[in-house]
């Protein structure tokens, strides 16, 4: 579970360790690109699980044995590229959550209601057992918001959903 970058962090645990972790509960995750340290094999940071990097044009990387190689086919986003994992997630944004376009951010990939919203489509696409609530008037990490859904998602994350 996790709220704004703790909440992408508990789906990357998931994401690269699914033997480990099946199920995440998140509120406003961070599914931009934010990152810091920078990684080269991931340049667009939590943006490159629903969506292509969208900055310079380079070569696509990732990690392969502990070693940076070019990715094949370059520019392919994590969700949509690989077999479909064993994770539940649960996950809301808000229509005012965070902003964009920010001026000094300038490189299309730090609006986190988009972000949110292209991640339930390509988990949709891929036949994911997710649920996502887009709710209105809510910005980000929503306390409100928490307070009304905390309990039904836990139940949801964990009821009738089997062990792998």
């Amino acid at each position: 579970m996790g709220l704004s970058s703790s909440g992408v962090a508990a789906f990357t645990m998931a994401w690269f360790y699914p033997e480990l972790y099946h199920r995440v509960l998140a509120f406003s995750p961070t599914m931009v690109n934010q990152q810091w340290p920078y990684n080269p094999a991931l340049r667009g940071g939590a943006w490159e699980y629903h969506s292509p990097w969208t900055g310079p044009a380079t070569p696509n990387l990732v990690v392969k044995a502990g070693v940076l190689t070019p990715s094949e086919p370059p520019g392919v986003p994590l969700i949509p590229s690989a077999p479909t994992k064993p994770i539940r997630f649960w996950f809301f944004v808000g229509d005012q959550d965070l902003f964009y376009p920010n001026p000094t951010i300038p490189d299309g990939m730090h609006d986190w209601t988009l972000s949110n919203e292209l991640t339930a489509k390509v988990l949709a696409d891929k036949g994911y057992h997710y649920q996502f609530l887009f709710v209105r008037n809510a910005k980000h990490v929503d306390r409100p918001t928490i307070a009304q859904t905390l309990p039904a998602a836990l139940e949801w994350l964990w009821k009738g959903y089997p062990i792998p």
